[in-house]
């Protein structure tokens, strides 16, 4: 498929550009996400290195499985999907995920996230960082 090829070249030759330095996405590992079964997570940038401000994570849902509701007290959240198809629900509306969607959950909004029998693959980001 070829947005699965976009998002295999993205987590492996991407690279974070800084003004004093620039990481590898290949030299990141994936992690295992601590509480939804099926879920992956490159964390780009953290909040160690923003001072807390932001973070970034590329995620990897397999098909068929989900990040199940939760909030983000105090932080705004986006997704940009890159690749895959699911259902999101943001605060209670259902939006069709698929490559190019952008969505943004609000502080302290309901949303969970659905996979598609092709898997999903977002870039997900959080301001101020998630830890």
């Amino acid at each position: 498929m070829e947005f699965k090829n976009l998002f295999d070249k993205f987590s492996t030759c991407g690279k974070l550009l800084l003004p004093d330095s620039a990481f590898s996405f290949d030299d990141i590992p994936w992690s295992v996400h601590p509480t939804f079964d099926g879920v992956e997570l490159k964390n780009i940038i953290t909040s160690d290195q923003t001072g807390g401000q932001f973070s970034f994570h590329l995620v990897k849902i397999a098909p068929g499985k989900k990040i199940g509701s939760h909030i983000h007290k105090e932080q705004l959240e986006t997704h940009e999907v890159i690749a895959g198809t699911g259902i999101c629900s943001n605060d209670g509306v259902e939006l069709k995920y698929e490559p190019g969607v952008i969505s943004i959950f609000q502080k302290a909004s309901p949303h969970e996230v659905q996979a598609g029998a092709d898997g999903l693959y977002l870039f997900a980001k959080f301001m101020p960082a998630s830890n």
